[in-house]
């Protein structure tokens, strides 16, 4: 069941277009990632469909019901959603009565306030510190305080901006445990806006590719990390290597990229004669120092052009007679010596490779 729709939405800024025509569909019980870079227009999404703002164009639909206009039905929805901003803010009181604020606010009534609150504590794994002043606490855990404060009332929807932006590790991992807890013990829907888009796929089910203020590609994680629909998404997902050819040959599925004198298998139905590229992620090609045996249907011999490592990998790059791009990790580089000048076998599979109509700036 649909939930919330969004049909042509847009948002602009002192003459300056934020968002255009933005549609989304988002179901019931369902979380979505809304990913982007910096400036992409994310928080701005969230704003309008929490309704904290209203659009410059364009409808936002709960239930099926309009809800664009401000007035009785988008405070009622309003009511039914709750936002947590990438910042947690917190009061200058203690853990309890921040989390309490959400119910008092709505007329909870004391004694049920109290065990409701107290039940929230154990949600987020701040009941030891229910006295404590939260001002005293570390970024994660006011974070969690203000999740804590968010879901208090029940939401249908929980919204969120990078919520773990600016945490360590340790944190990050705690306030996704909450997020999980929170959406399959109340089947809440969520949509979150994130950058990291490692955390998306740990706690989204669909994914929503936000670039220069449009959605451009919508769906699971797998179809947009290895069949993204343009290069833009391509670049942003972390595909690095584009090889332009044309398909040489096309016979049920399996298709032959021509590229210079040499040919990259891929599965696609792009008919004999297309002009494309032939796009590949950087952790799909194995580099070995001799020819091997392998299930891989492609193989090349090339001499490596540069060698950079940063923190635990290493890029390869590789003159294939068409550059190619290798991810390894650091160790591996170190054990095979990987240096520039040194000759290696580069190997990946026809699954891996993703066939795409070359654009016009490509060609």
């Amino acid at each position: 069941m649909i939930l919330i729709e969004t049909v042509d939405l847009c948002q602009s800024f002192n003459g300056r277009t934020i968002l255009k025509n933005i549609n989304l569909k988002v179901e019931r019980g369902e979380a979505l990632a809304v990913i982007g870079p910096t400036g992409s227009g994310k928080t701005t999404l969230l704003r309008l469909i929490g309704l904290l703002d209203l659009p410059a164009s364009g409808r936002i639909y709960f239930t099926g019901t309009d809800v664009t206009a401000s007035g009785r039905a988008g405070l009622d929805t309003r009511r039914r959603m709750a936002f947590v901003l990438q910042k947690p803010v917190v009061f200058n009181t203690s853990v309890y009565d921040n989390i309490a604020y959400g119910l008092k606010w709505r007329g909870g009534k004391g004694g049920q306030r109290q065990q409701e609150v107290d039940h929230v504590l154990e949600t987020v794994d701040l009941a030891a510190c229910r006295n404590r002043n939260a001002r005293t606490l570390s970024g994660g855990e006011a974070q969690r305080v203000a999740i804590a404060r968010a879901i208090i009332s029940g939401p249908e929807v929980l919204l969120l901006d990078e919520p773990t932006a600016n945490l360590d590790p340790l944190s990050t991992a705690k306030i996704e445990e909450v997020i999980n807890n929170i959406r399959h013990q109340h089947q809440t829907t969520i949509i979150m806006a994130t950058h990291d888009m490692s955390q998306g796929q740990r706690l989204a089910d669909r994914v929503g590719v936000l670039l220069n203020g449009e959605i451009v590609q919508t769906g699971g994680w797998h179809e947009v990390f290895q069949a993204p629909d343009n290069r833009d998404v391509a670049e942003f997902v972390g595909m690095e290597n584009f090889i332009a050819g044309a398909i040489a040959s096309s016979q049920d599925g399996m298709v032959a990229v021509k590229v210079g004198d040499r040919v990259i298998e891929a599965i696609s139905h792009y008919p004999a004669g297309a002009t494309v590229s032939a796009c590949l992620r950087p952790e799909d090609v194995t580099l070995f120092l001799s020819p091997v045996s392998s299930s891989a249907r492609n193989s090349f011999v090339g001499e490596i052009t540069r060698v950079v490592s940063s923190g635990p990998l290493s890029r390869i790059e590789i003159d294939c007679r068409f550059p190619l791009v290798a991810l390894v990790t650091r160790r591996s580089a170190e054990e095979l010596n990987l240096e520039k000048g040194k000759k290696v076998y580069a190997t990946f599979k026809a699954t891996a490779v993703h066939v795409m109509k070359r654009e016009e700036a490509s060609s």
